[in-house]
């Protein structure tokens, strides 16, 4: 089945209104099976273009997964990536900054984590948190050590944005290609989800009272998430809007958005020199002997 992932493309400089994006679409797959069978082809494809990625060893690429609580990112991540050699792919959850974190300025602790060329960095929330949690939470700030000047809310987002954009292009120049992700899930489904949490014992561990307070904020998040999209999607390092509400839809769109910046990169087998290969060929007749 052919998934058109530019349709949840953010474009550059757009304005965004979430209310206008679907957080659910008709179903990809008619079926469990084939829905299985595709996303097993995906990743094994994935699995393949991510070896070739490693012996070409000249780009990196970062993913960045954000969204609402329950929206689906730890499922997302284990079940795309889960044909990648774990040797080659790293996943970083963020938290909340450590005191040594917040020390720094707010891009530090993420670019400490950033992937080494040859290799797949997964970020589950990131240094977009400090435009997001951060701006619904601006009492925050106050633990950043920031400058009297900084405290300037009309300023500071814009500020953090322009500081994120020069990043990723930064990260473009030199070989790191960064796509975004934001899962995007209805209110009520939201709500079902920390329901099935509650009445199924093996899920208790994943619910959170912080789960049910943040969702008094819930109109707060979706302008922070219209603001930042909007700012932050550009063409070196684009947002995708991915209806979250179907698991396996979602699942489905991220690893054909995977496939696809792979195979943007045109990866190839590195080539050896004439002399390298002769080198290789008196070592396969000594080990032939």
């Amino acid at each position: 089945m052919k998934i058109n992932e530019k349709r949840f493309r953010v474009p550059p400089g757009a304005k965004v209104r979430l209310a206008k994006w679907p957080t659910l679409i008709e179903p990809l797959c008619k079926t469990k099976e084939e829905y299985e069978d595709l996303l097993n082809k995906n990743r094994d494809e994935l699995g393949t273009l991510q070896r070739l990625q490693y012996a070409y060893d000249e780009y990196a690429l970062l993913l960045i997964f954000q969204g609402m609580d329950s929206a689906g990112k730890d499922g997302a991540i284990s079940h795309v990536m889960s044909g990648v050699n774990p040797q080659s792919c790293e996943v970083t959850s963020f938290k909340q900054p450590s005191a040594q974190e917040l020390q720094h300025d707010f891009l530090w602790r993420a670019i400490c984590r950033l992937p080494e060329r040859g290799r797949i960095g997964i970020f589950n929330r990131s240094y977009y948190e400090e435009v997001l949690v951060v701006r619904v939470h601006p009492e925050l700030l106050r633990n950043q050590g920031l400058s009297q000047e900084m405290h300037d809310l009309n300023s500071l987002w814009e500020d953090r944005y322009r500081s994120i954009v020069a990043l990723e292009n930064h990260l473009h120049r030199n070989r790191t290609r960064t796509i975004k992700i934001f899962l995007h899930l209805s209110q009520e489904e939201q709500r079902k989800r920390l329901l099935a949490r509650l009445d199924d014992p093996q899920k208790y561990w994943k619910f959170s009272i912080g789960d049910i307070q943040e969702r008094k904020y819930w109109k707060d998040y979706q302008k922070a998430y219209e603001a930042c999209l909007g700012a932050t999607s550009t063409r070196h390092a684009p947002w995708y809007v991915v209806p979250a509400d179907d698991k396996r839809n979602a699942r489905l769109i991220i690893s054909r958005i995977v496939l696809d910046a792979f195979k943007d990169l045109k990866l190839s087998h590195p080539r050896i020199s004439a002399k390298r290969r002769a080198e290789l060929q008196s070592f396969r007749k000594l080990l032939a002997k």
